[in-house]
């Protein structure tokens, strides 16, 4: 048999889904499955805490942020996870090519393949997508669960909208592998994996096992050029056009004049000054067959029984 924990996040845009078909295909398939539902976010570290010593693996159900507050826990344990896509934009999910529908999701981990991915830190936090000060934390603070749960998808333009009539620009001077930029902006992203905040693209070329983070800045501009970047964010494709800068490496470190709030995966987790690096193939995550991911980083990782 091999133990598993289920964590739900029941507040996950999908959190009261139904689970049953998934599960009895885990349990057909060998798994004996603690189970474990809240409705607390902040609760997801302790209750992880609690129960990890019945568990051979982890299945997180919920979304990017729910995966944010489980992952300080999944690190030090080191055990795979699975991931059950639950919330509204499931960025992580959509970047190791985890479908949308939970039975398959359980389907896949059944599969038991792994595969071991790099993940972001900064200031000693860790992260899965993309951390982001600026316009971002903004917008996170117009993402309230209450909105995900009614707008879906469509939460992420209303509250971009809303995020830049109060947006202000922000001196900063950027430390890419030694590379230094100064630099006035209104939005700085930091990507570990390919896809962050509901669906955009970090860079066309972005996987979540190359080793390397990537970065752009906005330069401050009108709402009418804005709105032309946006098919380029979401194709990752911006490059260095006109009022923007990009730049890739494995540590950055990010000052401002004074402290700004850090948004990880959605969550404000901490404040510049900033560093961040790279913590490479630092979790097994249960992936499809067909995984290809990049060249670096790969390591098929067995299911303890």
């Amino acid at each position: 048999m091999k133990r598993a924990l289920l964590l739900v996040n029941r507040l996950s845009r999908e959190g009261d889904a139904d689970l049953a078909a998934g599960l009895q295909l885990l349990s057909d398939g060998g798994f004996s499955l603690v189970e474990v539902f809240t409705t607390d976010p902040q609760a997801i570290p302790g209750l992880l805490r609690r129960h990890l010593h019945r568990a051979d693996m982890v299945i997180v159900g919920g979304g990017d942020g729910t995966l944010n507050t489980a992952v300080q826990v999944l690190v030090e344990t080191g055990l795979p996870l699975g991931i059950l896509p639950m919330g509204t934009a499931n960025d992580l999910a959509r970047t190791l090519g985890i479908p949308a529908s939970l039975e398959a999701a359980c389907r896949l981990i059944a599969a038991g393949r792994t595969h071991r991915i790099d993940l972001g830190k900064v200031n000693e936090r860790y992260f899965f997508n993309a951390a982001s000060i600026g316009l971002a934390v903004r917008v996170t603070h117009h993402l309230s669960p209450e909105v995900k749960v009614r707008w879906g998808v469509f939460a992420y333009p209303r509250a971009l909208t809303a995020a830049l009539r109060e947006n202000r620009a922000f001196h900063a001077e950027i430390i890419c592998d030694g590379n230094r930029l100064r630099q006035r902006s209104i939005q700085i992203t930091v990507g570990n994996g390919r896809h962050y905040g509901g669906g955009l693209t970090i860079a066309e070329d972005a996987v979540i096992d190359d080793h390397c983070l990537n970065l752009y800045t906005l330069a401050p501009q009108s709402l009418w050029r804005l709105l032309r970047l946006a098919p380029g964010l979401r194709r990752g494709t911006v490059g260095n056009r006109p009022g923007v800068k990009l730049m890739s490496g494995r540590e950055i470190v990010l000052r401002t004049r004074r402290p700004y709030p850090v948004d990880t995966d959605g969550e404000l987790t901490t404040t510049t000054p900033a560093r961040f690096r790279v913590a490479a193939a630092a979790l097994p995550v249960f992936v499809p067959e067909d995984y290809a991911g990049g060249e670096k980083g790969r390591e098929n990782v067995p299911v303890a029984n």
